[in-house]
């Protein structure tokens, strides 16, 4: 399963861009997103997500 970013509790701080081992996070506007295509499904991001914003979907 896919990980997803709440973008309405996202505080754009980029922890869990920095800790994707594939590089699947990128800012876009003001708040990041990942990419569906890339993401492996690790959850190093949710584990990183200070404010808890990332889920699986």
């Amino acid at each position: 399963m896919v990980y997803q970013i709440d973008k309405n509790i996202c505080v754009s701080c980029g922890a869990c861009a920095g800790n994707c081992p594939v590089l699947a996070i990128e800012q876009k506007d003001d708040k990041y997103e990942i990419n569906a295509n890339i993401c492996v499904s690790c959850g190093a991001c949710e584990s990183t997500c200070p404010v808890s914003a990332i889920f699986q979907k």
